[in-house]
C-alpha cells in the first residue's frame, strides 16, 4: 500500500518543485534521482562546488538532498555557502549521510539543515521527508508572499492617509487665507522656512527634545495652520487695506486664541464620537493637532513676554511657535501686500537680528542667519505675483 493518500501523492506537487541531489558517489546519484524523478524534477551535482554553481541555476532548487562526505569541499561548508548567499539562503537542506552519531546530526542541524536521512536510505522515508519540507517550504513562501504583501498595502494606506491629512490641513490654511490678503504661497513659504530652521536646530540641546523623532515633521506639517484663527477675524479688519485703529488691533490680536479654541474643540469631538478602540489609537493625531494647537496660539508671542496673547516668555513660549514666528515675520516683511511693500533681505535681516533677545529666541536667529541665503532662494522660488504696492503698516 502506498504511504500517500490519493490528494497527498508528490505527483501533485511534481510540475513545481525541482530537486538537487549531491552526492560524490555515483551510485547513491543514481539511487536518488531513480526514487525522485517519478515525482520531481531531479539535478543532481557529484562535488560541492558543482552543487553551489547548480542551486544558483533558474529555476532554483525548491530542496536540496546533501552528502556530508565528499572530497574538497564537505556538505557543511556548501551549506555555510548556500546560507551566506541571499539567493540560495532559504533553500532547505536535508543532509543524507551515513553518519549516524547524534553529535553529526546535532552538528548538522546547528549549521542550519532542516532534517537528516542516514544511509543506506529508506525509500519511503526519503519521499515522505521530502514531501513534507516541500510543503513547509511552500507554506514558508505563500506567507512571505502574503507579508510582503501586506506591507505594501499597508505602506500604500499610511502614504494615501498621510496625503489626505496634508491636504486637509492645506485646505484648512487655505480657507483663512481666502480671507486675507496673503495668497497660498505664503503657506509654501512658511512652511519651508519653518522646515529649514528645525532642522537646522534638532540637534541643539536646547531644542531636541521639542524637534526629536516624529515630532519635527509634525512642527513643519502644521505650520500652514498657524493663521486659521484668522476665519473669526471681521472682513472689515482682516481686509482693511490702511493702519488698523487700537480697537480693531486687540480684535485682530484674537485670532491666535480662536485658532487655537478651534483645535481644542476639533479634538473635544473628535474624542467624543470615537470608540474605545479608535481614541486608543488617536495618539499620533493628537499629537500633531496638539502642535498646531502650539503654533496657531504662540506664534505671535515674543521672547521679552511683550506678545500676545498671552505675554509668555523664553522657553514658556513652545519651540514650534517661536519658529514659526520667525517665519512669519520674515515672510511678511519680504513680500509684498496691498499694504506695504517688501523689504529687500539686508533690511529684513537686520530687523530680524534687532529682535534677536526681544521678539525672537536668540538660538532661533542664529539659526535663521546660518541658513539666510536658503530663505532667500525660497523668497525667490515662490515669490507672490506682482501686485501694485500700496501705503500701510505690517499687518500680525
Amino acid at each position: 500500500m502506498s504511504i500517500y493518500a490519493s490528494s497527498d501523492k508528490p505527483e501533485a506537487l511534481a510540475a513545481k518543485h525541482t530537486i538537487l541531489i549531491v552526492d560524490d558517489t555515483p551510485q547513491n546519484l543514481a539511487v536518488l534521482g531513480e526514487l525522485l524523478q517519478p515525482h520531481y524534477r531531479v539535478r543532481a551535482a557529484n562535488s560541492g562546488e558543482r552543487a553551489l554553481r547548480a542551486a544558483g541555476l533558474a529555476p532554483r532548487p525548491d530542496l536540496i538532498l546533501l552528502d556530508v562526505m565528499m572530497p574538497g569541499m564537505d556538505g557543511y561548508e556548501v551549506l555555510q555557502q548556500l546560507h551566506a548567499d541571499p539567493a540560495t539562503r532559504n533553500i532547505p537542506v536535508i543532509f543524507v549521510t551515513a553518519m549516524n552519531a547524534a553529535e553529526n546530526e546535532e552538528h548538522g542541524l546547528a549549521l542550519g539543515a532542516v532534517d537528516y536521512i542516514t544511509k543506506p536510505i529508506n525509500p519511503a522515508i526519503v519521499l515522505a521527508r521530502v514531501r513534507t519540507h516541500l510543503e513547509l517550504k511552500q507554506a514558508r513562501d505563500r506567507l512571505a508572499n502574503e507579508n510582503e504583501w501586506l506591507e505594501r498595502e499597508v505602506s500604500r494606506r499610511m502614504s494615501e492617509n498621510l496625503l489626505v491629512q496634508e491636504l486637509s490641513v492645506r485646505a484648512l490654511a487655505c480657507l483663512s487665507e481666502a480671507r486675507d490678503n496673503e495668497t497660498g504661497r505664503h503657506i509654501v513659504r512658511t512652511q519651508t522656512y519653518v522646515d529649514l530652521l528645525a532642522r537646522q536646530l534638532a540637534p541643539h540641546p536646547r531644542f531636541s527634545s521639542a524637534l526629536g523623532g516624529a515630532r519635527l515633521g509634525m512642527v513643519v506639517k502644521a505650520a500652514p495652520l498657524h493663521d486659521i484663527g484668522k476665519v473669526g477675524i471681521p472682513d472689515s479688519i482682516l481686509l482693511k487695506r490702511g493702519r488698523l485703529t487700537g480697537d480693531e488691533f486687540e480684535i485682530m490680536k484674537a485670532h491666535p486664541a480662536i485658532g487655537a479654541d478651534a483645535i481644542d474643540k476639533a479634538m473635544a469631538q473628535a474624542l467624543e464620537s470615537a470608540d474605545e478602540a479608535s481614541a486608543a489609537q488617536a495618539g499620533e493625531a493628537f499629537a500633531f493637532l496638539c502642535i498646531a494647537r502650539e503654533i496657531a496660539l504662540g506664534h505671535h508671542e515674543k521672547w521679552d513676554g511683550s506678545g500676545y496673547p498671552g505675554g509668555h516668555a523664553g522657553d514658556a513660549i513652545p519651540v514650534s511657535a517661536r519658529l514659526m514666528a520667525l517665519a512669519d515675520v520674515f515672510d511678511a516683511l519680504m513680500s509684498r501686500r496691498v499694504y506695504k511693500p517688501p523689504l529687500t533681505l539686508d533690511e529684513t535681516t537686520q530687523i530680524i537680528v534687532g529682535g534677536r533677545g526681544s521678539h525672537f529666541d536668540p538660538d532661533v536667529v542664529d539659526a535663521f542667519l546660518t541658513c539666510r541665503e536658503r530663505f532667500a532662494d525660497i523668497a525667490t522660488r515662490f515669490a507672490d505675483p506682482d501686485e501694485p504696492e500700496a501705503d500701510g503698516a505690517h499687518r500680525p
